[in-house]
């Protein structure tokens, strides 16, 4: 066989120098699609740590607020202990019941629930205290205050299956005769939050009063906390995590949280309970009141006339949307409502832009049923409900597992919510 030429070498040669760069460059791309696809991984994750970054230095200058507004706070009682020296300290906790309702468990239990409700809330506050630098001066006095809708509680309670009507007054029972500075009151229809705010602005001015825990983080509460704190006495109020998340104007306040596991659910129903209707299941002329309740047969019926229902009014502008009686439908004047005359929300109300636009944004806050179970909402983009929190990803509820937004993909990173 004849040698190669000097050609066919020099042939061979290019082909197989030119066949190593054609790998070299395959390997080279595709290393660095890699690093390509690896620098926007830790892009993502440098931008979710540093938001979480973010979200911890709010949360410790929120904390250090509210540490130097107890310091204020404890240092005013200090300098009147003079005063003080023949009064007994307080150490109050006072709730919204109809925000706050507390956890099946308990209620299903009747009276023995409500006893173990009363321990549960007692020991939750004492652990809290043993942990803070409370100057007490005296014998200490602890009081507990529950005001609540008694006729619209059970109502919603029986509505949604959640324990029966005997179940019902036996924990309440249990509750009220726990201690004698246990002090549940019913104070029928829209008058909750109306107690609580005078509650509030009478009692934590007292030199005496060293704490207050507040169970209530509905909206209503927004300006007489912000009153409280121009006058540098919020330095005394703790708010308790109940079955409603706080408005983001309160998580913005120099004011500690606290949680007692297993008290209150975690979710309100989404029935707000201060519907007027009769008592279920009861006997009205055999109830009695008891530990500090106030008979059903006290409280008036619907202010709505019978004839006026199915009639558009005009909203009542002394208050909020959520506050009417009853309160507007979502559904039905964002989407459509399915649930027709049987809807426990009214229909009738003549909204203005700007009230179907508070309505809209306030739906937004709370969660879509759809994405929170894990489904797809198939009314997409016209859903009234949120598909995301707004707080997204640094939801400060979000690490305690308490947000109301359960769903995947329902905090994404801030810039990116769509809906």
């Amino acid at each position: 066989m004849a040698a190669p030429s000097v050609g066919e070498v020099n042939q061979q040669l290019w082909d197989e120098a030119l066949t190593r760069l054609l790998d070299l460059s395959t390997v080279t791309i595709k290393r660095n699609a890699e690093l390509e696809a690896r620098v926007a991984e830790l892009e993502v994750e440098r931008s979710v740590w540093k938001q979480a970054h973010a979200s911890a230095l709010e949360a410790t200058e929120r904390d250090k607020k509210a540490h130097n507004a107890q310091v204020s706070t404890l240092n005013r009682q200090i300098s009147t202990l003079g005063f003080l020296k023949n009064q007994n300290p307080l150490i109050l906790c006072i709730i919204d019941g109809d925000a706050n309702v507390f956890s099946r468990t308990l209620l299903e239990q009747g009276h023995q629930g409500g006893r173990q409700a009363a321990q549960e809330l007692t020991k939750g506050i004492a652990e809290y205290l043993s942990q803070e630098d409370v100057q007490v001066f005296g014998r200490l006095s602890f009081w507990v205050t529950i005001y609540f809708n008694k006729r619209g509680l059970l109502n919603m309670l029986l509505d949604e299956g959640i324990c029966s009507a005997e179940q019902f007054e036996a924990f309440l029972a249990g509750l009220g005769q726990a201690s004698p500075r246990f002090l549940l009151i019913d104070v029928g229809r829209e008058g909750t939050d109306a107690k609580i705010k005078e509650y509030l602005q009478t009692y934590t001015r007292f030199p005496q009063t060293l704490r207050v825990f507040f169970g209530g983080s509905d909206d209503s509460y927004t300006s007489t906390l912000a009153t409280l704190e121009k006058e540098e006495l919020l330095g005394k109020l703790v708010l308790m995590q109940g079955s409603s998340e706080p408005t983001e104007d309160i998580r913005q306040l120099p004011v500690p949280f606290m949680q007692v596991d297993g008290l209150f659910m975690s979710e309100r129903p989404a029935y707000v309970p201060r519907r007027p209707g009769p008592l279920i299941g009861l006997n009205n002329a055999n109830v009695v009141t008891n530990g500090g309740l106030i008979s059903p047969q006290s409280e008036t019926q619907s202010t709505v006339p019978t004839a006026a229902r199915g009639v558009p009014r005009p909203i009542d502008p002394t208050k909020p949307l959520h506050k009417q009686t009853p309160p507007p439908c979502n559904e039905h004047y964002l989407m459509t409502c399915s649930k027709g005359v049987g809807c426990k929300y009214s229909h009738d109300w003549l909204l203005t832009p700007e009230q179907l636009d508070t309505l809209a944004k306030n739906a937004k806050k709370a969660p879509c049923n759809y994405l929170k179970n894990g489904l797809n909402c198939p009314y997409g983009d016209k859903c009234c409900w949120g598909h995301v929190c707004p707080s997204g990803i640094r939801c400060f509820h979000l690490s305690k597992g308490k947000c109301w937004f359960k769903g995947d993909g329902m905090h994404p990173p801030v810039g990116v919510q769509d809906n």
